[in-house]
Protein backbone atom coordinates (compact mmCIF):
# COMPACT_ATOMS: atom_id res chain seq x y z
CA UNK A 1 0.00 0.00 0.00
CA UNK A 2 3.29 2.42 0.57
CA UNK A 3 3.36 2.69 -3.26
CA UNK A 4 0.92 1.32 -5.61
CA UNK A 5 2.21 1.37 -9.66
CA UNK A 6 -1.10 0.42 -10.31
CA UNK A 7 -2.69 3.70 -8.70
CA UNK A 8 -0.10 5.81 -10.04
CA UNK A 9 -1.21 4.23 -13.41
CA UNK A 10 -4.48 4.69 -12.86
CA UNK A 11 -4.59 8.45 -11.63
CA UNK A 12 -2.20 9.46 -13.99
CA UNK A 13 -3.46 7.79 -17.21
CA UNK A 14 -7.22 9.37 -16.22
CA UNK A 15 -5.61 12.38 -15.87
CA UNK A 16 -4.22 12.50 -19.04
CA UNK A 17 -7.09 10.69 -21.01
CA UNK A 18 -9.35 13.72 -19.44
CA UNK A 19 -7.27 16.24 -21.00
CA UNK A 20 -6.29 17.57 -17.14
CA UNK A 21 -2.79 17.16 -17.16
CA UNK A 22 -0.39 17.02 -20.63
CA UNK A 23 1.15 13.98 -21.92
CA UNK A 24 4.67 14.76 -20.91
CA UNK A 25 3.73 15.62 -16.90
CA UNK A 26 1.70 12.21 -16.87
CA UNK A 27 4.95 10.30 -18.22
CA UNK A 28 7.19 11.98 -15.64
CA UNK A 29 5.36 11.01 -12.87
CA UNK A 30 4.58 7.46 -13.78
CA UNK A 31 8.21 6.78 -14.50
CA UNK A 32 9.85 7.79 -11.12
CA UNK A 33 13.40 7.17 -12.60
CA UNK A 34 12.15 3.59 -13.19
CA UNK A 35 12.64 1.74 -16.60
CA UNK A 36 8.59 0.02 -17.58
CA UNK A 37 8.46 -1.95 -19.88
CA UNK A 38 4.40 -3.33 -21.08
CA UNK A 39 3.77 -6.92 -22.75
CA UNK A 40 0.53 -7.88 -23.96
CA UNK A 41 -0.89 -4.90 -25.12
CA UNK A 42 -3.63 -4.92 -27.53
CA UNK A 43 -2.17 -4.35 -31.50
CA UNK A 44 1.82 -4.77 -30.02
CA UNK A 45 4.31 -7.24 -30.10
CA UNK A 46 6.69 -7.57 -27.65
CA UNK A 47 7.87 -5.41 -24.73
CA UNK A 48 7.20 -1.55 -25.82
CA UNK A 49 7.44 1.52 -23.49
CA UNK A 50 5.34 2.65 -21.20
CA UNK A 51 4.44 6.26 -22.87
CA UNK A 52 4.12 3.77 -25.78
CA UNK A 53 1.76 2.03 -24.15
CA UNK A 54 0.11 5.87 -22.54
CA UNK A 55 -0.42 6.71 -26.15
CA UNK A 56 -2.02 3.45 -26.49
CA UNK A 57 -4.45 3.68 -24.40
CA UNK A 58 -6.20 6.93 -26.03
CA UNK A 59 -6.34 4.28 -29.58
CA UNK A 60 -7.61 2.08 -27.69
CA UNK A 61 -10.55 4.38 -26.19
CA UNK A 62 -9.97 4.46 -22.84
CA UNK A 63 -11.71 7.62 -21.10
CA UNK A 64 -10.29 6.34 -17.27
CA UNK A 65 -8.72 3.76 -15.54
CA UNK A 66 -9.55 2.54 -12.14
CA UNK A 67 -6.92 0.90 -9.40
CA UNK A 68 -8.23 -2.67 -8.06
CA UNK A 69 -6.76 -3.81 -4.99
CA UNK A 70 -7.90 -7.71 -4.80
CA UNK A 71 -7.38 -10.11 -2.22
CA UNK A 72 -7.66 -13.90 -1.55
CA UNK A 73 -11.38 -14.41 -1.49
CA UNK A 74 -12.30 -10.43 -3.62
CA UNK A 75 -11.60 -10.25 -6.64
CA UNK A 76 -14.21 -7.40 -7.62
CA UNK A 77 -13.78 -5.11 -9.75
CA UNK A 78 -11.40 -6.98 -11.88
CA UNK A 79 -13.07 -8.25 -15.88
CA UNK A 80 -12.82 -12.31 -16.09
CA UNK A 81 -9.81 -12.01 -18.61
CA UNK A 82 -7.76 -15.89 -18.25
CA UNK A 83 -4.79 -15.22 -15.84
CA UNK A 84 -6.14 -11.90 -14.81
CA UNK A 85 -6.99 -12.51 -11.37
CA UNK A 86 -4.22 -14.95 -10.20
CA UNK A 87 -1.55 -12.45 -11.55
CA UNK A 88 -3.80 -9.32 -9.95
CA UNK A 89 -4.03 -10.80 -6.77
CA UNK A 90 -0.47 -11.96 -6.52
CA UNK A 91 0.60 -8.07 -6.65
CA UNK A 92 -1.89 -7.17 -4.74
CA UNK A 93 -3.15 -4.14 -7.47
CA UNK A 94 -3.95 -3.75 -11.25
CA UNK A 95 -5.09 -0.55 -13.16
CA UNK A 96 -8.81 -1.66 -14.77
CA UNK A 97 -10.10 0.44 -17.86
CA UNK A 98 -13.02 -0.45 -20.41
CA UNK A 99 -10.65 -2.14 -22.89
CA UNK A 100 -7.61 -3.01 -21.07
CA UNK A 101 -6.30 -3.93 -17.69
CA UNK A 102 -2.40 -3.69 -16.46
CA UNK A 103 -1.02 -5.52 -13.81
CA UNK A 104 2.73 -4.34 -12.12
CA UNK A 105 5.45 -6.59 -11.32
CA UNK A 106 8.62 -4.77 -9.88
CA UNK A 107 11.84 -6.82 -10.98
CA UNK A 108 14.73 -5.44 -8.85
CA UNK A 109 14.90 -1.68 -7.85
CA UNK A 110 14.95 -0.34 -11.14
CA UNK A 111 12.31 -2.16 -13.29
CA UNK A 112 8.55 -2.38 -13.52
CA UNK A 113 7.30 -5.24 -15.67
CA UNK A 114 3.30 -4.53 -16.96
CA UNK A 115 1.33 -7.56 -17.91
CA UNK A 116 -1.99 -6.07 -20.37
CA UNK A 117 -4.86 -7.87 -20.55
CA UNK A 118 -7.45 -7.30 -23.50
CA UNK A 119 -10.64 -6.98 -22.27
CA UNK A 120 -12.65 -6.22 -25.54
CA UNK A 121 -15.47 -9.11 -25.99
CA UNK A 122 -15.66 -9.72 -22.47
CA UNK A 123 -18.59 -8.95 -19.67
CA UNK A 124 -17.22 -5.72 -18.19
CA UNK A 125 -17.26 -6.13 -14.48
CA UNK A 126 -19.01 -4.37 -12.39
CA UNK A 127 -16.63 -1.94 -10.39
CA UNK A 128 -16.43 -2.51 -6.10
CA UNK A 129 -19.16 -0.27 -4.72
CA UNK A 130 -17.27 2.69 -3.19
CA UNK A 131 -17.70 4.86 -0.32
CA UNK A 132 -17.68 8.01 -0.85
CA UNK A 133 -14.03 10.17 0.08
CA UNK A 134 -16.10 11.66 3.43
CA UNK A 135 -17.18 8.06 3.92
CA UNK A 136 -14.21 6.33 3.63
CA UNK A 137 -12.12 9.00 5.88
CA UNK A 138 -14.61 8.51 8.71
CA UNK A 139 -14.42 4.69 8.72
CA UNK A 140 -10.73 4.73 8.66
CA UNK A 141 -10.75 6.79 11.52
CA UNK A 142 -13.28 4.87 13.30
CA UNK A 143 -10.79 1.93 12.85
CA UNK A 144 -7.74 3.11 13.68
CA UNK A 145 -9.40 4.56 17.08
CA UNK A 146 -10.96 1.07 17.83
CA UNK A 147 -7.22 -0.66 16.66
CA UNK A 148 -5.43 1.55 18.69
CA UNK A 149 -6.98 1.08 21.89
CA UNK A 150 -6.56 -2.93 21.45
CA UNK A 151 -3.01 -2.63 20.44
CA UNK A 152 -2.47 -0.45 23.61
CA UNK A 153 -4.22 -2.64 25.63
CA UNK A 154 -1.50 -5.40 24.03
CA UNK A 155 1.43 -3.36 24.68
CA UNK A 156 2.40 -3.30 21.14
CA UNK A 157 4.30 -0.21 21.85
CA UNK A 158 6.60 -2.47 23.54
CA UNK A 159 6.92 -4.75 20.66
CA UNK A 160 7.24 -1.57 17.97
CA UNK A 161 8.10 1.84 19.72
CA UNK A 162 7.74 3.26 15.98
CA UNK A 163 3.73 2.50 15.66
CA UNK A 164 2.60 5.13 18.30
CA UNK A 165 4.78 7.86 16.71
CA UNK A 166 2.97 6.86 13.41
CA UNK A 167 -0.40 6.93 14.92
CA UNK A 168 0.08 10.16 16.56
CA UNK A 169 1.44 11.89 13.04
CA UNK A 170 -1.69 11.28 10.68
CA UNK A 171 -2.58 13.97 10.53
CA UNK A 172 0.89 15.81 9.43
CA UNK A 173 0.75 12.75 6.64
CA UNK A 174 1.30 13.43 2.91
CA UNK A 175 0.52 12.04 -0.02
CA UNK A 176 2.39 13.19 -2.68
CA UNK A 177 3.29 12.60 -6.84
CA UNK A 178 -1.19 13.23 -7.72
CA UNK A 179 -2.14 15.28 -10.00
CA UNK A 180 -2.11 19.02 -8.55
CA UNK A 181 -5.74 19.19 -9.20
CA UNK A 182 -6.46 16.00 -7.06
CA UNK A 183 -9.23 16.44 -4.39
CA UNK A 184 -7.58 17.52 -1.23
CA UNK A 185 -9.72 15.16 1.23
CA UNK A 186 -8.58 12.58 -1.13
CA UNK A 187 -5.49 13.44 -0.67
CA UNK A 188 -5.76 13.41 3.16
CA UNK A 189 -6.99 10.10 2.93
CA UNK A 190 -4.58 8.87 0.75
CA UNK A 191 -1.61 9.85 3.12
CA UNK A 192 -3.07 8.46 6.20
CA UNK A 193 -3.80 5.13 4.26
CA UNK A 194 -0.28 5.08 3.37
CA UNK A 195 0.66 5.52 6.78
CA UNK A 196 -1.34 2.98 8.54
CA UNK A 197 0.00 0.60 5.66
CA UNK A 198 3.12 1.09 7.48
CA UNK A 199 1.12 0.58 11.25
CA UNK A 200 -0.13 -2.50 10.05
CA UNK A 201 3.68 -4.08 8.45
CA UNK A 202 5.02 -3.18 11.42
CA UNK A 203 2.20 -4.47 14.11
CA UNK A 204 2.25 -7.55 12.23
CA UNK A 205 5.86 -8.06 12.37
CA UNK A 206 6.78 -9.80 15.61
CA UNK A 207 9.88 -7.36 17.23
CA UNK A 208 12.93 -10.13 18.09
CA UNK A 209 13.14 -11.06 21.21
CA UNK A 210 8.91 -10.19 21.57
CA UNK A 211 7.34 -12.43 24.19
CA UNK A 212 4.62 -12.55 21.96
CA UNK A 213 2.05 -15.81 22.73
CA UNK A 214 -0.53 -17.09 20.42
CA UNK A 215 -3.51 -15.54 22.08
CA UNK A 216 -1.54 -12.13 21.86
CA UNK A 217 -0.98 -12.57 18.05
CA UNK A 218 -4.52 -13.47 17.63
CA UNK A 219 -5.97 -10.61 19.51
CA UNK A 220 -3.79 -8.34 17.66
CA UNK A 221 -4.33 -9.68 14.39
CA UNK A 222 -8.46 -9.72 15.00
CA UNK A 223 -7.62 -5.65 15.96
CA UNK A 224 -5.66 -5.27 12.43
CA UNK A 225 -8.02 -6.93 10.29
CA UNK A 226 -11.08 -4.33 10.69
CA UNK A 227 -8.02 -1.52 10.02
CA UNK A 228 -6.60 -3.68 7.09
CA UNK A 229 -9.97 -3.29 5.50
CA UNK A 230 -10.28 0.04 6.20
CA UNK A 231 -7.03 1.26 4.97
CA UNK A 232 -7.43 -1.31 1.49
CA UNK A 233 -10.83 0.79 1.03
CA UNK A 234 -9.88 4.32 1.51
CA UNK A 235 -7.15 3.81 -0.79
CA UNK A 236 -9.22 2.48 -3.63
CA UNK A 237 -11.29 5.39 -3.04
CA UNK A 238 -8.59 7.78 -3.24
CA UNK A 239 -6.62 6.87 -6.49
CA UNK A 240 -9.71 6.59 -7.77
CA UNK A 241 -11.40 9.75 -7.02
CA UNK A 242 -12.23 11.99 -10.20
CA UNK A 243 -11.91 15.92 -10.20
CA UNK A 244 -15.26 17.61 -10.81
Amino acid sequence: MHDLPAGRFAVWATAWLSGRTAYDTALDALSDDRAHRVTGLPGSDGAVPLGWALTALRGLGERRLRVVLPVPGDVRGLPRAPGLAALATGAGQAAVGEHVALVPEELGPEVTAWTAFDLDGLPPAPPPVEGSLRQVSGALDLAVGDAARTLVALDLARWNPEVPALLAGLGAAQAPGLPPDTDPLALSVLARARRLARVLDLATADAPGAAVTHAQAAARDDALRPLAAAVREATVAAYNAVPR
